[in-house]
């Protein structure tokens, strides 16, 4: 039977970029310009104030309404399904459960701060529900930057074009909360979070491309990157991510320059359905 789902236009990943500037940008510009007033009813900023929760699920949000708009209920179904794909090369694997501390605890050694107290954690009572909170936090932008704008991006452009692309707007989709205090970005440096974030983003284009489309898989790499254990290095953890993602490119080569092989579908139809 069909169910009349659309893939969206390529032209709409811009509509895409709008509203999650839009949500984002416009809740983080009510506490710019009325602080106090936000602040007395919503309490402080911090990474579970309402705004800045609201701010960060924004790609969700555009993602999830441009799918209804295009695909419906049944559209939405097909998107969804692409967080129950889990298979990937055992590369990948290793590069996600071991690879990101690795950089780390790498950088750590670099900086000198390795120490003891560094491999100290709080009680399991406070670092359980703090690491399920970051698994509903940050993951959660990948249901926009590879849930929809990536695969629509690689129908016109070959996935290395579509990375960068999608990661310098990704990257500065947070500027706003450098300058905002109590945010977890209020104590970095914006550059090298930027260059950081891009590469980042080369090195995910990437395994979502081998790991067919999964958002699943693309929210535990995010998630990896916001995990409360692994001791905080920056700047240099972002720029280490810029060699990994050269050394990426250079593996994947073949896949990275070529739209063959990428996946192009917001919605995809499941195997052995007819539609």
């Amino acid at each position: 039977m069909k169910d009349n789902v659309s893939e969206p236009p390529v032209g709409s990943v811009f509509l895409f970029f709008f509203m999650a500037f839009a949500i984002a940008w416009g809740g983080m510009g009510l506490v710019f310009v009325f602080q106090d007033a936000v602040e007395a009813t919503l309490g402080p900023m911090g990474p579970a104030h309402p705004l800045f929760i609201l701010a960060v699920w924004a790609p969700a949000i555009s993602a999830i309404l441009l799918v209804l708009w295009y695909g419906g209920l049944p559209g939405l179904r097909r998107y969804l399904s692409r967080l129950l794909l889990w298979r990937a090369p055992v590369g990948w694997y290793l590069l996600l459960i071991l690879g990101i501390p690795a950089i780390y605890y790498f950088a750590a050694i670099v900086t000198g701060t390795l120490t003891r107290d560094s491999f100290a954690q709080p009680p399991l009572r406070d670092l359980l529900p703090l690491v399920a909170f970051m698994l509903i936090l940050g993951p959660m932008e990948e249901l926009g930057w590879r849930g929809y704008a990536t695969p629509v991006l690689q129908r016109a452009m070959a996935p290395i074009w579509a990375g960068l692309l999608v990661g310098i707007v990704w990257a500065l989709w947070h500027v706003p909360a450098f300058y905002l205090g109590g945010t977890p970005q209020s104590n970095w440096e914006v550059m090298p979070f930027l260059l950081g974030a891009t590469a980042v983003s080369v090195i995910v284009t990437a395994f979502f491309n081998a790991a067919r489309g999964s958002i699943l898989l693309a929210a535990l790499f995010h998630w990896q990157l916001n995990m409360p254990m692994w001791p905080d290095t920056k700047p240099l953890d972002m720029y280490l991510f810029i060699p990994l993602a050269v050394i990426v490119v250079w593996i994947k080569r073949t896949e990275m320059f070529s739209r063959k092989g990428a996946v192009t579908e917001v919605m995809p139809v499941a195997k052995g359905r007819i539609s």
